[in-house]
């Protein structure tokens, strides 16, 4: 399986006044801080290369996590340091760590879908990289996503159209080379990223049918720890 870089360097601004103090990645959900949630799921789809992009309160997420061992999964880390890069930044940082293919998901997201299905996928499009979306509709807040025959026609985070009926879920693959371009230690934005390759015909995309469930606002943080609340089945 590949490994995957967790995108956990954000300020949190609309958890506020939770996040004044602890990243939202440390978040009490369901009895346990969020993250511990997010590496057992990553454990039970067998993704145990986890390489985790911080910034805002970096030290704290580290003494919580480690090594990783705790969940069975090895965790390294790329640090952001006194300037946040953004998402695009925080993953050309952490290129050197993450080798050739990976998957990439925001750190305050909880997605139960198939990775592994999610993987041959990409590999099945022959494309550069590889976005997951959900049908919408608008529901989870506004849908951004244009997806016909398998590909990202259109993406854009701040203009939705009636033809968008879907949204980002929360999961892509990339591969390395694609951020080479990019420059070093300079902010910016994943979505420039998904953007210019949807200019290239380079982004596929795949349907995921289970929704996705973030904490990174109070009305997702609410959805989540119910779910994350219910009994698990015993395996």
């Amino acid at each position: 399986m590949f490994p995957i870089a967790i995108l956990a360097g954000g300020v949190a601004s609309r958890m506020r006044p939770r996040t004044d103090r602890i990243p939202k990645a440390l978040l009490e959900v369901a009895g346990r801080p969020f993250i511990a949630h997010q590496l057992a799921l990553l454990r039970e789809q067998h993704v145990t290369d986890v390489v985790l992009c911080v910034g805002h309160f970096a030290s704290q997420i580290e003494a919580y996590v480690g090594d990783g061992r705790a969940w069975d999964v090895r965790v390294r880390y790329s640090v952001d340091g006194p300037m946040l890069l953004g998402t695009g930044g925080a993953l050309r940082q952490a290129q050197p760590l993450l080798g050739e293919t990976f998957f990439v998901m925001y750190g305050d997201s909880y997605l139960p879908c198939d990775f592994a299905a999610v993987a041959r996928a990409f590999t099945a499009s022959g494309q550069r990289a590889l976005m997951t979306v959900f049908r919408n509709d608008n529901s989870l807040g506004a849908s951004n996503v244009r997806f016909e025959h398998g590909r990202i026609v259109r993406y854009d985070k701040m203009l939705s159209t009636p033809e968008m009926r879907h949204i980002d879920y929360g999961l892509a693959v990339l591969t390395s080379a694609l951020l080479e371009p990019y420059p070093a230690d300079t902010p910016f934005d994943l979505s420039r990223v998904y953007q210019e390759l949807v200019a290239q015909g380079q982004l596929a995309g795949l349907e995921i049918p289970e929704r996705f469930f973030e904490i990174g606002s109070p009305e997702g943080l609410r959805d989540t720890e119910a779910l994350l609340a219910q009994p698990r089945p015993r395996s």
